[in-house]
């Protein structure tokens, strides 16, 4: 097969794995949305997926996706960021995404904001939680996942759109969907406390090796990369 058809193959796989989650756990598949995650993938081959039908990416990294948009700026499609941000690159970012899902932190979430205040804009945004304590993740702690959400709120331009964590990385079952139930309860205990509502309760969680448990442990997003795309270089 072709490059292009090893994509389409990949889509069908993973929308399949997605409605089988579904189906198990009793919910809808029009709940789940996939967000094709773009690290290393040339900019060819994201058009390749859109023109798929997929609508929705997500990239890593600020200068990465700074030297691939150019080549990718007329496609129709959402585009978040996902990785690890640092302050600096915040006026970098700003000018190619409509959410950023990794906000973990008050600093950023400030120099976010005073730079949408200048730009007369808002965001969307997720709080990234570190819900399985590895101290290799990124996120904030989920005993200080709901001062953070309250400070957030108090900044006009940036909307909370969920939560969002990345799972233990494990082979057992059980301990990677604590990881993600985790999330799911903060989630909950959120909108019981006022923090959120329920429209802003997404969650994304999940990625090419366990998008099932993610899915019958609640995640509304999961990021999916070399299941789609091959292992990345």
């Amino acid at each position: 097969m072709n490059d292009r058809e090893n994509i389409i193959e990949g889509i069908g796989i993973i929308r399949n794995e997605i409605n089988v989650a579904c189906e198990k756990s009793g919910r809808n598949n029009n709940e789940v949305k996939l967000l094709l995650a773009t690290k290393t993938v040339s900019p060819d081959r994201i058009r390749m997926a859109i023109e798929a039908g997929e609508s929705l990416i997500g990239e890593n990294r600020v200068q990465e996706y700074t030297e691939k948009f150019e080549a990718i700026k007329d496609l129709n499609c959402e585009r978040h960021f996902i990785g690890h941000l640092q302050t600096n690159k915040v006026k970098e970012v700003l000018k190619y995404v409509s959410c950023i899902q990794s906000v973990d932190r008050i600093e950023l979430a400030e120099k976010l904001d005073s730079r949408l205040q200048n730009e007369g804009r808002s965001l969307d945004i997720f709080v990234q939680v570190n819900t399985s304590f590895e101290e290799s993740k990124f996120g904030v702690t989920p005993e200080e996942a709901f001062a953070l959400i309250k400070k957030i709120n108090a900044l006009d331009t940036l909307k909370i759109k969920g939560l969002m964590t990345i799972g233990l990385f494990s082979d057992e079952e059980v301990l990677v969907k604590k990881s993600y139930r985790l999330l799911r309860e903060i989630k909950d205990r959120a909108i019981a406390e006022g923090l959120v509502t329920d429209d802003c309760g997404a969650l994304s969680m999940g990625m090419s090796n366990d998008l099932q448990w993610a899915i019958e442990e609640g995640a509304t997003m999961v990021r999916v990369g070399s299941a789609i795309f091959g292992r990345r270089a």
